[in-house]
């Protein structure tokens, strides 16, 4: 064993973490991201009244932001680690599909709604770990791996629904997904529950450690002790479970399943995550910034819908608060460089 392997000086250190735990950079962020949501609120105010102030809006707002967040919490695990995952819009269609055949409904009469969530988490968890086996061993580019997994995924759930909208008959499920204790919808407590179990996850585990050293340099990660393509797969896999529990969130909104939900929810998660701080670059990620993120897009397309303005307006809207956010987040990088 040569000198330098045996010199404890000469060792690798793994990245040290950036995510929500602290720092002047990450405070100031969150605090810009506040700012700007509250700014987004005034707007909302002066321009719609109390048709945005009022409660039943605010609840739309959550409900709306419910969906896309979990999938954006997933998506920022990927993209801390230096992924990318283009295809979770169709795996949200797919698991939708897929959970609502007769098949799997006859499923849950017998043994439960359950059977339908189980069949949706489980489709979409399968999915991601195709994406990270993919990517991790078959050393595919991820923008390649998941955009042959976008098509691939939305052409089968085109199949097995012979492109035809699957209505939900199960009443046990609707029930349950459709309740409101303490008048707040359980989506939006499901999307609460994502959200802290991935901050956790992210910022005081190992699993998190791992991540955030896998994306700011794997080599030095893989030196460390770290099996890099097996996390990879895991990171992954997340994300595609988040995928299948966005999946159920959105059957139960729409009580139905179909090829077409899940539309450009890739350019909407990611956008979030963006907008939330984490680096497209890998090695830093938040999920405060994040849930911020999300709520910042749910609001901005509440206040145009609320004023009648085009859908158009709203996506040149989104698109420049994304440029602005990542020439901010280059600003940065190159400060710290």
């Amino acid at each position: 064993m040569s000198a330098s392997l045996q010199d404890p000086s000469t060792t690798v250190p793994t990245p040290t973490p950036r995510g929500d735990r602290g720092g002047s950079v990450g405070l100031a962020r969150n605090l810009g991201l506040v700012i700007a949501l509250v700014i987004l609120c005034v707007v909302g105010v002066a321009s719609a009244g109390d048709r945005f102030a009022s409660t039943d809006n605010l609840l739309t707002i959550l409900r709306l932001a419910a969906v896309i967040g979990v999938v954006a919490i997933g998506m920022t695990f990927v993209i801390t680690g230096g992924g990318i995952d283009l295809s979770v819009g169709a795996i949200v269609a797919l698991a939708s599909i897929w959970a609502t055949t007769t098949g799997t409904q006859a499923m849950a009469d017998d043994i439960g709604w359950v059977a339908m969530v189980f069949s949706a988490v489980l489709v979409g968890t399968a999915c991601g770990a195709i994406n990270g086996v993919l990517i991790a061993y078959g050393r595919i580019v991820p923008f390649i791996a998941t955009l042959a997994m976008l098509a691939s995924a939305r052409g089968l759930a085109e199949i097995i629904a012979d492109r035809k909208t699957q209505i939900i008959r199960n009443q046990g499920f609707l029930d349950f997904f459709g309740a409101e204790p303490l008048g707040i919808p359980v989506i939006v407590i499901i999307f609460a529950v994502v959200t802290a179990a991935g901050w956790f996850l992210l910022n005081r585990t190992t699993f998190g450690r791992r991540t955030f050293a896998v994306g700011g340099n794997p080599e030095a990660a893989r030196l460390a002790g770290i099996k890099v393509q097996r996390h990879t797969v895991y990171l992954y896999a997340l994300l595609g479970t988040t995928c299948g529990i966005a999946a159920v969130m959105l059957m139960s909104r729409t009580t139905t399943g179909s090829s077409t939900h899940g539309n450009l929810y890739e350019l909407d998660a990611i956008a979030a995550v963006v907008i939330g701080g984490t680096l497209l670059s890998g090695g830093r990620g938040t999920v405060v910034g994040t849930l911020f993120g999300v709520l910042i897009f749910t609001t901005l397309t509440n206040v145009f819908t609320l004023n009648n303005l085009s859908t158009s307006a709203q996506a040149v809207a989104k698109g420049v608060i994304i440029v602005i956010a990542v020439l901010l987040q280059q600003r940065i990088a190159n400060r710290k460089t």
